[in-house]
């Protein structure tokens, strides 16, 4: 935690905003030596250069002065840069592997502030949840001895509580910001963007920039005029042509369309003077003139006319110390790749100078150099290869130690996709090297950050399809040492390798996993998960449309893929093993959940005949079997049972009904006070007897200390639990316990407001306990006469009546400190009294109390409240809608008249009872009509004037199309969509399921035009749309935190198959025979059969993969299975994804028959083709099909023959009939020779000191550069054989002089 924030610190939140925001920037990241450097040349500016801390190209032009309206303590470094005399160069933010983009500072500066205030988030949560363990397990201690220890862990999550609401709040503001980007104010931020082209240059501004007595309305080109005259000038210091250059550079920002208009015959002679300077700072001023300039491919060929590929050389193989000098030049390359086939201008000699940085291992510029490479490989496979740089970008993946890692290896995958790239990559086992790390067992500086560096990547590589016809080569040699490593005895390389399996898997450890890893027992922490089955939930599967109740996920089929290549290589007897001879007992735990995982995921995704033997453990019973005597006969049988018992406690666990599971954060706020979660076991089994006797009903009323004590943190809460759900729920035991004794007076004392007991507790975690039990008293005392009578009469509900009056300004009741303030309700148990109300309207009997207290009315003003968010989301969370009352005229008035995150935030809470099973909400049977008041308010949303809310009420009827029923009554609601565009289009494609829809679209005239939009491009959009969403849901970018409820609307729907026009048409017969009459589907059959084996034609690819997805779409349902079989089209996609010789291209296919395996019809063609696919319990197909071998789908031909490009290598320099130069250029060959270097070198020093005139010759330097281009030479060896020749050699060869003693 911040030390300004700690419990001790005296602030009030006001200063305590302020500490948050006035934080330097200037440790984001490193300085740009060049632009540093270039400043502080500038001498009427040198004190204040001085005093920057320049920060990364996102981050601010003045880092180190704070935000707007935020403190400074230190207010002469904040104006340091606003005084900047006039000519102070602007100095660039950025680092070498980030161009400028001018304009887009705002926009990146909101990115940034967005990603720190999402790591605090993070930060701030990880705090809080340790604080509620720590909290938890305090309370189950002496309440005596750790009252001290409690208050100050209370303290502290309460300051985490705070500080997650204001973040959250910063960071919702920071996205709304983003999306309306504003002109900063001249008065305020002024010195921060001189350089920004949001404002126009001020009059003073350019008269500084040119001379002194220009005027404002000089046009740029008289101003660039007046500069290269300026340049003219010989003999001037140096940091006067940086001024002028940097100048120049922000002319050219400000005025981009300027390069189109430039002289090159008169720009380019400045520039070349400037490359040929003898100070370093004026040559890097000269390449980031010129990269500033270009604009263009031909801008780019006139600047390689200037000679400029000789000076870039020389520039690179310079030593470190001038780094300034090389980082431009690099830069200014860098650039070209941003220019339309601009890649094409850079020669090969110039890349071989990159590729010997790349090779130079303690090189500043090294990753800079391997990046530029990769680039370069992306765009032009064969200069790259050309020029020998594949090899150090394969030793970057070795070495583990290069953060860009990952994006080199895509550029291999993506290269390893088509057979014409492919061939660009001689040995195809450049990828290889990324599990060095894991089979050599060394131990070493560094090692471990490889061991991470690495699983990163083989997790990259795992999750494509290059990647995994990648590492099927020599069956499956790579996987198989990578499974074989977890025998080495190196515990963080085990671990690593455990994490990749859960990940490529993707396998989400189960909540009790932590608990389980710490060494508790099953038993203990097995209580935590609701082991009560649905068994509602199959039932009701009967109503859903077919194979709608859940979508086809593309992740799952590719994990059932990727689960029966690491089956093949071993990877549950690798598991075994590992388990067994391990002595580090939390890893064995890891180790046996993740076998379990896998057995579970097996015995669900892969067909029963492949997972049958594997969930035997075979070798594991014999061992056990021929083991029972030996001396370790324990361990086997010990592992036999802990695995059954992590099986049995992960079927346990994924029994927990699917609504459950997928609950969003009010969803959880809303149910952590239901009264079936008080008690975390089964209560089944631990609740107590309604009829008990009356000695052991007093007996226990005895034992839970509120008869004996008023000090509620004695109570035996647990007790009062059983209490309130056993015995009290009978009216005699009620009874009882009201006249004859005081433990209902204390029970409901300890929650009256006024007590000041309940509502002063710490909002915690593990108090959230009282807030459970008192739900479930208030539903208990409603169960029986006796107990409505004694909640009519008690003071609990006049209370706390009252208490809302406070916040209702027509009530005119106040209150110096309300109960429901806002500090209050966020630190104390206040909103508690929310959820006990909402017990209360879940019954008739409950809402006729709160009608008869007025607190309806109070809850329409709490509505109106402005700034009290917080309030209204708690009691619009809380409420049960499910019964016809006035509530629902409330949640109406939410929907439609407050602001715009009330919307949205009630649009979600419909959807509990627009998407619920007959007996989901609160076990009451529900039939259509009770879902159709929630149905109507959703369609009423639809014609909000935010998109935003109209798009989540979109999402959510989609879901409730999933139901044939309440789908024909949203159709009969006739909403109107057209206003949506893109947005409400899914909506309308699911009303093609039923035949209702079918009419009520067709009088619109919708399917016709849509149909003839999908046939002629929206196929072709549609592969894009579902490569982005798998692509996105395979990556591992992590999630950003959201603050809305049900936020699994959007995520669940990366990796699933986005709707279909065509598979929704055919869910009716009236769409099949349109179908059948427009001839698409006949059209979709040849085109797959005439482009099947296409693997040239980017576009034809796309055109067979549109196809492919139609063709699935339509095979997927039932009506439309019969088109498979009368056109014989399974035939064509099982061969092409057995036989093209395109990746992506079978991966395509083999989604597409997971699609079409889902209908019966369809899965029977399959079966006839020898594929197979896993079933669920009642026979239906998951979607998931295999083939009958790997071999033949993972199979890949390479190329033998070479692209000709690779085959013309440089011009062979001529044969010089001088003798001395024949001989030198063949001694700088001889020096490409690793064993000739040294003889070579001596040679040629031994010339040079002969006869040194010959090394002045133009001609032998032009020969000796194109022996540099036609082979590899060390970035040293290139560095000795320039220092070599004469120093004024290149101002002859750029200028065009000529030498007398030139030969």
């Amino acid at each position: 935690m911040s030390q300004h924030n700690g419990p001790g610190a005296s602030v009030t939140p006001t200063q305590n905003n302020i500490l948050r925001h006035g934080r330097s920037l200037s440790h984001q990241g490193t300085v740009n030596t060049y632009d540093v450097k270039l400043g502080a040349l500038e001498q009427d500016a040198r004190s204040s250069a001085n005093a920057l801390s320049l920060g990364p190209r996102n981050a601010s032009i003045a880092p180190s002065n704070p935000p707007p309206n935020s403190f400074n303590p230190d207010l002469k470094a904040a104006t340091s840069f606003r005084v900047l005399t006039p000519g102070t160069p602007k100095t660039e933010a950025g680092s070498y592997a980030n161009g400028e983009y001018p304009g887009n500072q705002n926009a990146l500066s909101s990115q940034q502030k967005q990603s720190q205030l999402r790591d605090k988030i993070n930060k701030e949560t990880k705090i809080k949840i340790g604080s509620e363990n720590l909290l938890e397990a305090l309370i189950a201690k002496n309440a005596k001895q750790t009252k001290e220890q409690r208050q100050r862990v209370e303290s502290e999550l309460s300051l985490s509580n705070r500080k997650l609401v204001e973040l959250n709040g910063l960071l919702e503001d920071e996205i709304e910001k983003s999306k309306f980007p504003m002109t900063p104010s001249r008065d305020r931020l002024s010195g921060f963007f001189q350089n920004s082209p949001l404002k126009s240059p001020s009059r003073d501004e350019t008269l500084r920039q040119v001379t002194g007595n220009d005027q404002e309305s000089e046009s740029p080109s008289f101003i660039l005029d007046g500069i290269l005259q300026a340049l003219e000038l010989e003999g001037m210091q140096p940091d006067y042509y940086v001024e002028r250059a940097n100048r120049l550079v922000d002319l050219f920002k400000r005025y981009p369309a300027l390069k189109y208009d430039l002289v090159w015959s008169i720009f380019g002679l400045r520039v070349q003077i400037m490359l040929l300077s003898d100070s370093r700072e004026v040559v890097a001023a000269g390449y980031r003139v010129t990269r500033h300039a270009i604009a263009d491919r031909r801008s780019l060929q006139t600047i390689r006319g200037l000679n400029t590929d000789h000076l870039v050389i020389l520039s690179l193989i310079k030593e470190s110390k001038a780094s300034i000098e090389r980082e431009q030049a690099l830069k200014f390359l860098r650039a070209f790749l941003d220019v339309k086939e601009g890649v094409g201008e850079l020669s090969i000699a110039v890349i071989r100078t990159v590729v010997s940085i790349a090779e130079h291992h303690e090189d500043r510029l090294r990753n800079m150099a391997l990046l530029t490479i990769a680039e370069i490989l992306l765009q032009s496979p064969s200069k790259v290869v050309q020029a020998g740089g594949i090899a150090p970008l394969a030793d970057a993946l070795v070495e583990g130690t290069y953060h860009g890692s990952e994006g080199v290896a895509s550029i291999f995958l993506q290269l390893e996709d088509k057979p014409q790239s492919r061939a660009y990559l001689t040995s195809g086992y450049e990828l290889d090297g990324a599990f060095t790390p894991f089979t050599d067992p060394g131990i070493g500086r560094g090692h471990e950050e490889r061991l991470k560096s690495n699983a990163r990547l083989i997790s990259a590589i795992f999750k494509t399809w290059p990647g995994l016809f990648t590492i099927a080569r020599r069956d499956f040699m790579a996987v198989k040492s990578l499974l074989k490593s977890l025998q080495y005895p190196v515990p963080i390389a085990r671990d690593l390798v455990l994490d990749l399996l859960f990940d490529v898997l993707h396998i989400t450890p189960p909540s009790w996993a932590p608990s389980f890893l710490a060494g508790r027992r099953l038993t203990t922490y097995g209580r935590v998960v609701n082991l009560k089955a649905d068994s509602t939930e199959l039932r009701f599967k009967a109503e859903l449309i077919e194979e709608e109740n859940t979508k086809f996920n593309l992740v799952g089929h590719f994990t059932t893929l990727l689960l029966t290549i690491l089956m093949h290589c071993g990877l549950v007897q690798a598991l075994t093993d590992l388990a067994e001879t391990c002595d580090d007992a939390s890893l064995r735990r890891k180790t046996t959940l993740l076998l379990g995982e896998v057995l579970k995921l097996a015995d669900h995704s892969l067909p029963e005949s492949a997972s049958a033997s594997w969930q035997a453990l075979p070798g594991l019973f014999v061992e056990a079997s021929e083991d029972m005597e030996g001396e370790d006969s324990g361990r086997a049988s010990g592992m036999i049972y802990q695995i059954d018992s992590v099986a049995r406690t992960i079927h346990r666990s994924s029994t927990t009904p699917k609504s459950q599971q997928a609950s969003g954060a009010a969803a959880v706020v809303a149910r952590q006070y239901d009264s079936n979660s008080v008690r975390g076991n089964d209560p089944s089994k631990n609740r107590m007897s309604v009829d008990m006797d009356d000695l052991r009903f007093r007996s226990i009323l005895l034992e839970t200390q509120v008869l004996t004590t008023a000090n509620y943190l004695k109570w035996r809460w647990d007790l009062i639990n059983d209490l309130i759900d056993g015995p009290l729920t009978n009216s005699k035991r009620l009874e009882e316990s009201i006249k004859a004794s005081k433990f209902m007076k204390r029970l409901v004392g300890f929650y009256r407001p006024f007590k000041y007991r309940f509502c002063e507790v710490r909002n915690t975690k593990p108090n959230q306990r009282y807030v459970r039990t008192g739900c479930a008293l208030m539903k208990a005392l409603l169960q029986t006469p006796e107990g409505i009578i004694y909640l009519t009469e008690s003071k609990l509900l006049r209370q706390l009546a009252e208490c809302l009056a406070q916040l209702d300004r027509q009530s005119g009741l106040t209150a110096m400190k309300p109960l429901f303030s806002k500090e209050r309700v966020a630190d104390t148990l206040a909103g508690g009294y929310f959820a006990m109300l909402g017990a209360l309207s879940s019954d008739p009997k409950g809402l006729n109390m709160l009608e008869r207290w007025r607190m309806v009315n109070m809850f329409y003003h709490i509505l109106d409240l402005y700034g009290r968010e917080d309030l209204i989301r708690i009691l619009l969370s809380n409420m049960d809608f499910s019964l016809e009352s006035h509530l629902r005229v409330l949640l109406s008035k939410a929907l439609t008249a407050c602001r715009k995150n009330i919307r949205i935030f009630a649009t979600r809470l419909v959807r509990k009872y627009a998407t619920a099973a007959p007996t989901e909400i609160e076990g009451r049977p529900r039939d259509m009509a009770s879902s159709a008041w929630a149905i109507r308010l959703l369609v009423t949303q639809l014609y909000d004037p935010e998109v935003e809310v109209s798009e989540v009420a979109v999402q959510i009827l989609e879901e409730v199309c999933n139901r044939t029923t309440q789908l024909e009554y949203v159709v009969r609601c006739r909403p109107a969509l057209d206003h949506l565009g893109a947005i409400g289009a899914p909506l309308l494609l699911r009303f093609l399921s039923t035949s209702l829809g079918y009419k009520y679209l067709d009088g619109l005239d919708y399917i016709t035009q849509e149909m003839d939009d999908w046939f002629l491009g929206r196929n072709d959009s549609y592969v894009t749309l579902v490569e982005a969403s798998l692509s996105r849901a395979l990556s591992t970018l992590p999630e950003r935190p959201k603050s809305s409820i049900d936020e699994h609307i959007k995520s669940q729907e990366y990796g699933t198959v986005p709707p279909h026009f065509y598979r929704e048409l055919t869910r009716t017969v009236e769409g099949c025979r349109l179908l059948r009459d427009s001839g698409h589907f006949e059209a979709f059959v040849a085109t797959i059969r005439d482009s099947w084996a296409e693997e040239g034609d980017a576009e034809a690819m796309l055109k067979v993969k549109g196809c492919l997805w139609a063709v699935g779409n339509v095979g997927a349902t039932q009506l439309g299975a019969p088109f498979l079989e009368e056109s014989d089209v399974v035939t064509w996609i099982v061969k092409m994804a057995t036989l093209s010789q395109v990746m992506t291209m079978r991966g395509t296919a083999f989604f597409v028959l997971g699609l079409i395996s889902r209908s019966l019809h369809g899965m029977e063609i399959l079966l006839e083709h020898g594929w197979n696919a896993a079933t669920d319990h009642v026979g239906r197909s998951l979607g998931y099909c295999l083939p009958p071998n790997l071999e033949a789908l993972l199979a890949m031909d390479r190329q033998a023959t070479r692209p000709k490009e690779l085959s013309r290598k440089p011009p062979q320099p001529t044969v010089d009939d001088n003798p001395v130069h024949a001989h030198i250029v063949a001694i700088v060959t001889d020096l490409s020779n690793t064993v000739l270097t040294k003889k070579a070198a001596g040679d040629l020093y031994s010339i040079k000191a002969k006869a040194p005139e010959h090394f002045s010759s133009v001609k032998l330097f032009c020969k000796v550069m194109q022996v540099l281009e036609r082979y590899n030479f060390r970035l040293q060896v290139r560095r000795f054989v320039v220092d070599v020749f004469d120093k004024g050699i290149m101002r002859r060869i750029v200028l065009d002089e000529e030498s007398e003693t030139e030969s």
